[in-house]
């Protein structure tokens, strides 16, 4: 099934909980591979977010719609605040959290393999019950799997790539597998 011919419903990527829902707004295919964007709505977020990690051979973007959303960039946290933009440069280590809710316009641009990605982890979230963060080996194995699988779009700093691309072929070993 082409990107197109998602229907409204599958243009939404609601994980029921943190990191909250996403819509698609333009689509990789929308955008012939420019960019993809999706609109984040999301309440608050533990701890410090997702795991530090770059996008090497992409920017990624964030415009704040409400709320302030905290920005990990090269080792120093940001507020971006409603109506304030920042974009990070590929290759850049960041990662992302919020006290309140927060609606951002997020932006990947190339897109890439980002979309495919996003949807992975999606279904890993709510078809196999990953938990974010990750509780359990079951869940550090598979995120393992899917963060090492598509690399090029993401790349994991903290913890170091090393140790996901070592979980990730535990879970081979074992015989997990991912969604497509």
């Amino acid at each position: 099934m082409t990107t197109e011919e998602y229907s409204a419903q599958e243009r939404v990527l609601d994980f029921g909980g943190f990191p909250g829902r996403w819509e698609i707004t333009r689509s990789t295919e929308e955008a012939s591979g420019e960019l993809l964007e999706m609109q984040w709505e999301i309440e608050e977020i533990p701890d410090d977010g997702p795991f530090v990690h770059t996008h090497p051979r992409a920017e990624e973007h964030y415009e704040v719609r409400s709320g302030v959303l905290e920005v990990y960039v090269d080792g120093e946290w940001m507020d971006v605040s409603a109506g304030e933009e920042h974009t990070v440069p590929p290759g850049t280590p960041h990662t992302f959290r919020n006290k309140t809710s927060v609606e951002v316009i997020n932006v990947h641009k190339p897109a890439l393999q980002h979309e495919k990605f996003f949807r992975r982890f999606h279904r890993l979230v709510t078809e196999r019950g990953v938990s974010l963060p990750p509780d359990g080996l079951n869940d550090i194995v598979l995120l393992a799997m899917l963060t090492t699988e598509h690399e090029d779009d993401v790349y994991a700093v903290s913890p170091p790539h090393w140790l996901f691309k070592g979980f990730a072929g535990l879970g081979r070993l074992l015989g997990y597998n991912l969604p497509d």
